[in-house]
């Protein structure tokens, strides 16, 4: 089957979401400087979960009350808020906020692999198997000497991102299980994050002890604000919005627009920069993402034909 051709409104609803994705490195840069990980995840997910809520609400749509249901938020928010939002941002403690956006564009990578062994409908192919070894080699490429060298922080924070990518991959294979269900979209996004906020609470009180830490300045409220409703609430609206238009494939490409983006914003408010391997392995990773989705190499044979 042919995949379907994304309309100028899913072209701007992609550069959006990579913007409010992008962004989420962004604003953990800055909230890592005031808060410890677990916090910054807890708020971001409570955060996030009372905006969603009341867009249900607004929406018309009933809450599940089935144990099935909020087992399935519950293992949904462990794998794509719980384990990767905090291996992000103790990730980003140590590499800067573009370097961890490149490497969380592994996902999809990640995604191959784990649908070729979970799933019974997508197995990997030969596009898939030369995109995953041009991206590994993107990685590669993008940890250079401390991938052989000292293991020091900064290859545990680069770890630590790759982790978060491997979980969003176990995530998508899961998240499945919601169509089956017959569930409009919104649940899963309200509740994954609102198991998440309850998961996380209690640890956020006990080993960080937030009441104990100096007050935030205003900054770090507006970044937490930022990532909580813009990189999270509105976010997954337009995530599961580009989901039902557009497909699964064509929201895969949001993963090679967010590196950029984060960049340029991780440039532009916290003067970071990165080095020329890093760039070098972007482009390793976009070219074995271009791969695996297959459309580009597929236009160019039906031209020679």
């Amino acid at each position: 089957m042919a995949q379907k051709e994304m309309a100028k409104s899913e072209w701007l609803m992609l550069g959006a979401l990579s913007l409010l994705w992008g962004g989420s490195f962004l604003f953990n840069g800055i909230l890592v400087k005031a808060w410890p990980p677990v916090t910054i995840v807890t708020a971001r997910v409570g955060l996030a979960a009372i905006a969603l809520w009341i867009i249900v609400r607004l929406a018309g749509i009933a809450v599940p009350r089935s144990r099935e249901a909020w087992l399935a938020f519950l293992g949904m928010g462990i794998l794509n808020n719980v384990i990767p939002f905090t291996l992000i941002v103790w990730g980003q403690t140590h590499i800067a906020s573009g370097l961890a956006a490149i490497l969380n564009a592994t996902t999809p990578l990640f995604g191959v692999l784990v649908a070729h062994v979970l799933t019974p409908d997508e197995k990997l192919t030969a596009n898939k198997v030369a995109g995953l070894l041009i991206g590994i080699g993107g990685v590669a490429v993008m940890m250079g000497p401390s991938l052989l060298g000292h293991v020091g922080n900064d290859v545990w924070g680069e770890l630590a991102v790759l982790g978060a990518a491997l979980s969003y991959a176990f995530a998508g294979v899961f998240g499945r299980r919601f169509k089956r269900m017959g569930m409009p979209p919104l649940l899963p996004a309200a509740g994954q994050v609102t198991m998440s906020a309850f998961l996380l609470l209690p640890v956020a009180l006990i080993v960080d002890r937030p009441f104990s830490l100096p007050a935030p300045g205003a900054e770090a409220i507006s970044a937490l604000l930022g990532l909580a409703l813009l990189s999270t609430a509105f976010a997954y609206v337009l995530f599961f919005r580009i989901l039902a238009t557009a497909g699964v494939t064509n929201l895969m490409l949001v993963t090679i627009l967010i590196p950029p983006s984060a960049v340029v914003l991780s440039a532009i408010v916290l003067g970071e920069q990165l080095e020329l391997r890093h760039g070098l392995g972007m482009v390793l990773i976009a070219l074995g993402l271009v791969a695996i989705d297959g459309r580009l190499w597929r236009r160019f044979v039906a031209r020679g034909a």
